[in-house]
């Protein structure tokens, strides 16, 4: 997510290791209340993005929640009626709601990434097997900069399992976010990211660590 990124340079903290979580999502409703008489819907935008087919299926008008169990939460203490939240069976249970619809998620591979973050740094050796190398970049103010920043992974097979840009100051400049697979002594690697950094104006590894074990299951492999 774009604040998390933004606030990772100026944290002090260094990205350690990596967690998916299968997330399953459930539609929730005051005691009483079924899903065809809901109006609203109340949850964290990336859950109500996860969530689609069953809010159109239903109709419904989403809300825009701090977080899906603080929907869970608001919609207990608010007391509305015609409003759900989408949260998961635990906060259902936390704050007395009923479960109206159970794994309501439009993928069956509905999975949430974790960073585990450290005050110090505990990077991986290349010897550790596959690793992940995580790091934000900003390009030099120059036609095709960052088609030529990242030209260096290509010719090199290097490959990018992640690119997120973001604006920490406004339009003014751009920042990007990336996950490349393997280590920086790797040849491949390093060969990159000098390219990279001949286009960048800024260039900084947020973390080397041991890829989790759940990104082969993701992938097919």
């Amino acid at each position: 997510m774009a604040d998390i990124h933004r606030l990772l340079p100026g944290s002090g903290l260094y990205i350690t290791g990596e967690h998916f979580m299968r997330v399953n999502h459930c539609l929730l409703g005051l005691k009483g209340a079924s899903a065809d008489t809901l109006t609203h819907v109340h949850s964290h935008e990336m859950a109500l993005g996860q969530c689609r087919n069953l809010i159109g299926e239903l109709g419904l008008k989403p809300v825009v929640s701090a977080d899906t169990a603080g929907a869970a939460r608001e919609l207990a203490e608010a007391h509305e009626v015609g409003h759900g939240a989408i949260a998961s069976k635990l906060a259902g249970e936390i704050y007395g709601l009923d479960v109206l619809r159970e794994n309501i998620e439009d993928s069956q591979q509905n999975t949430t990434r974790f960073l585990i973050m450290s005050a110090s740094p505990d990077d991986a050796v290349p010897e550790d097997g596959d690793v992940i190398t995580s790091f934000i970049f900003r390009v030099r103010n120059v036609p095709a900069a960052l088609y030529k920043a990242l030209g260096g992974f290509a010719t090199n097979n290097v490959n990018m399992t992640k690119l997120e840009s973001y604006q920490p100051n406004g339009f003014l400049a751009t920042q990007f976010y990336a996950d490349i697979e393997g280590h920086p002594e790797d040849v491949p690697v390093r060969l990159a990211l000098e390219e990279l950094n001949f286009y960048c104006s800024q260039m900084d590894i947020l973390g080397v660590y041991k890829a989790a074990p759940e990104r082969a299951d993701l992938r097919g492999d």
